[in-house]
């Protein structure tokens, strides 16, 4: 039996009371326990390697591959079940299981059994692309790139306090920053099994089907509005750039600069912050002003002139004095969800967080072994080429692809949409 309207309105209100809250939480404890993990992967596969670098490279960018892979099969499964079954079942099932997987590779005793965390942590971490779903339901559709900007501003806070935590704790030991980590996913689990409310009612849920859930399927939604697809390329571009720092940051600062975990880790703080000062405190008004088309380009511009500047400096002060220019580039992401978000119906939210997380499967996928083969071949002062910049540079081509894919895509005028452009076809 359908529920009226006002009902629904009261049911999607409440959800958003209790719910943005915990869906706030919920990221910030997962980019926290990731973020504490950053600083010293890396360094425990090359102790694991025989703290051979070059054979180090080769391992994470495998890892960060197979990892995607993962990711790039569960996320539209996990958004088609969301859309089934509703979020918040989704959404601890993933908590639980990425809390159990840390504790694997805390103990794990060798590169197979890392490897196989890496495979479960890739499955078990597809709960982004849920909460980005519920943010949608709860959200009105003129609210909803605002709403991302906190989302994303929520991720620069875990940036911050993680990767500083998990330097500091890496410089103790190791594997202390995995049991840090699956202790905050747990708490945050359990902590959302007794406070997160359902944010999709049962008359907005869509049968369980294949043809969507499947990587190629949920990707069809994406041909199916129109300049969608377009938007999806640019978002990927953004993605695969982006990957450049889980591939080769560590390594390229531990070879070029000498940095220790504690130091990347305060790093990478720094990078939160600014994120953070950028999601958090200016996008907002920003996008008040200027409006998402220009919140796309600019941050697309301040990504490139970004890695740009990364590759070109030769030293640590002012490779982190550049991310001042980088910091730009987190205008992006909360603009073009927004704008994809209003493209499609609300029964298919799920699908096209699932579809997003996909591409970013896909793109991580690519990056690592894409972007350490370039370090390897590119860091060596002894080669035929030495541009220790390289990943970089290439970095910036992708997020060029991608400013020139979203000036096709995004209309000089935006209308203040409340409803979807158009409801993809099955």
């Amino acid at each position: 039996m359908t529920q009226p309207a006002s009902e629904n309105r009261v049911n999607t209100t409440q959800a958003s009371k209790a719910g943005i809250p915990f869906i706030l939480v919920t990221v910030l404890m997962d980019v926290l326990s990731l973020g504490v993990v950053i600083p010293i992967t890396a360094k425990l596969v090359k102790e694991l390697a025989g703290n051979d670098s070059v054979q180090a490279a080769s391992y994470v960018g495998w890892f960060g591959t197979i990892w995607a892979l993962m990711q790039f099969f569960s996320s539209p499964i996990m958004g088609a079940l969301s859309d089934r079954f509703g979020r918040r079942p989704v959404l601890l099932i993933s908590a639980f299981g990425l809390g159990l997987d840390y504790i694997l590779m805390a103990i794990a005793p060798n590169l197979t059994w890392l490897f196989i965390g890496r495979i479960l942590a890739g499955i078990t971490a597809a709960s982004f692309s849920t909460a980005s779903a519920y943010i949608a339901d709860v959200t009105p559709p003129a609210n909803r790139s605002a709403a991302y900007g906190i989302y994303g501003a929520t991720f620069g806070l875990g940036f911050i306090l993680g990767p500083a935590l998990g330097g500091y704790l890496g410089d103790i030991d190791l594997r202390l920053p995995f049991w840090v980590s699956a202790g905050l996913t747990l708490l945050n689990a359990f902590y959302g099994l007794f406070f997160l409310p359902e944010s999709l009612p049962k008359e907005l849920r869509k049968p369980f089907q294949w043809s969507r859930a499947n990587p190629l399927g949920s990707l069809k939604l994406l041909r199916s509005v129109p300049g969608l697809m377009p938007m999806a390329i640019s978002l990927f571009t953004y993605q695969l750039a982006h990957s450049v720092f889980s591939s080769v940051f560590v390594l390229y600062t531990d070879s070029r600069f000498g940095w220790s975990p504690g130091t990347v880790g305060k790093a990478l703080a720094i990078v939160g912050i600014l994120n953070f000062v950028v999601q958090g405190g200016l996008i907002r008004p920003m996008m008040r002003a200027f409006g998402e088309r220009v919140m796309v380009f600019l941050g697309l511009l301040g990504g490139i002139l970004g890695f740009l500047a990364y590759g070109i400096v030769d030293n640590g002060t002012m490779f982190m004095a550049s991310t001042v220019i980088f910091c730009l580039m987190g205008f992006f992401s909360a603009a073009i969800q927004g704008l994809m978000s209003k493209a499609v119906d609300p029964s298919v939210q799920g699908q096209l967080s699932g579809a997003n997380s996909s591409l970013n499967g896909i793109a991580g996928m690519i990056g690592p072994i894409l972007f350490t083969s370039v370090f390897k071949a590119t860091i060596d002062p002894a080669g035929s080429l030495y541009v220790p910049g390289a990943p970089f540079f290439l970095a910036a081509a992708v997020l060029a692809i991608g400013l020139l894919s979203a000036w096709f895509a995004i209309p000089k005028q935006q209308p203040n949409q409340t409803e979807p452009i158009v409801q993809p076809s099955e």
